[in-house]
């Protein structure tokens, strides 16, 4: 099935091809959900075998199998992406061609290499193989160095209108409840799909939102049901929970679409510690899995939430200990 909001990416991709310009590393941005997988595997099939490439990124995306492509991601039992797993590509992009239309790297996400695999990257990127191209896949701008970004070229992907979004999740599964697991997932249509799953699970989460908003529940206790899901899941959740909020106030408003909790609540916190609370949860998403207690820090998290945001720590914390401490000093 095409995923149609691509068709501005691929034209620009076509335009380069059309004049030979395909830049030697592209850096793919944009929110999670959008494609970004998708649109890379598209491009490392434009250029290793053209044509068997859709004239439009697919979803479910199919990744080619090329004795050129080289697909490099986060193992599973690891949290980063290693730098001895960066010199194997390296030195795999300096040798010749199979079939002599070059050789294309995949890396995803970017944003998940050691400071050390970065830098065993960086020289390739000063001084690419003529015939290679680098597609690198960012979740989080903020995390790839400065120096990998500003030489590649860089492509953004951007969520489509939530009209558009709708039509083309209905034509994948007719009838389903699209429109909350779209704005559940912040507009990102495959976000949404994972989104769907979970519904119950979200509307559960955002009950807990609200009763402890109002300054009710148990903090520990809600913090204990949130340990047993996946920490990924409830992070994003949080995260879009809170950016709406943030949305909302900053326009002068008390609700948007997708928010789960209503004014009483939203006139309950320090408006100015909601930007600072956001910034910890997204800082929190960034960090590898493992790296801190779960538990205790969904526990610090829906403190701050339950007292109204008036103590809000100023730094992700290693640990939920870490966090309730951490206080901001005023």
């Amino acid at each position: 099935m095409d995923i149609y909001w691509h068709r501005d990416m691929a034209a620009l991709w076509a335009d380069y091809s059309r004049r030979d310009r395909v830049p030697h590393a592209i850096v793919l941005t944009g929110p999670a959900g959008v494609g970004k997988r998708a649109a890379a595997a598209w491009m490392a099939t434009q250029q290793l075998r053209p044509a068997a490439a859709a004239p439009l990124p697919q979803y479910p995306s199919p990744v080619l199998e090329h004795p050129d492509m080289r697909w490099i991601a986060t193992a599973e039992d690891k949290r980063s992406i290693g730098i001895e797993q960066i010199r194997t590509l390296v030195a795999e992009l300096s040798l010749t061609s199979y079939e002599g239309r070059g050789k294309v790297a995949v890396i995803e996400p970017a944003n998940d290499m050691t400071n050390n695999a970065a830098n065993s990257l960086l020289k390739t990127l000063e001084e690419p193989p003529g015939d290679a191209l680098l597609i690198l896949v960012v979740d989080r701008v903020g995390k790839l160095p400065a120096t990998i970004f500003s030489r590649c070229q860089r492509m953004d992907i951007a969520v489509p209108t939530e009209s558009a979004a709708l039509e083309w999740l209905n034509r994948l599964q007719p009838g389903a409840a699209w429109l909350d697991a779209l704005r559940m997932s912040g507009g990102a249509p495959l976000a949404a799909i994972d989104a769907l799953e979970n519904l119950e699970t979200s509307a559960s989460m955002a009950r807990d939102l609200e009763l402890l908003g109002k300054g009710r529940g148990s903090a520990v206790e809600t913090a204990a049901r949130w340990a047993k899901l996946d920490p990924g899941f409830v992070l994003n959740w949080l995260s879009q929970q809170i950016k709406l909020a943030v949305l909302a106030t900053s326009a002068g408003r008390e609700v948007a679409d997708g928010l789960a909790i209503d004014d009483s609540v939203l006139r309950r916190m320090d408006r100015r510690n909601l930007f600072c609370y956001l910034d910890i949860i997204n800082r929190l998403r960034g960090q590898p899995g493992g790296s801190y207690n779960v538990q205790l820090t969904l526990e610090g998290l829906l403190i701050d939430w339950a007292t109204g945001l008036r103590d809000c720590g100023l730094a992700p914390p290693s640990d939920g200990m870490q966090l309730m401490l951490a206080r901001r000093q005023t």
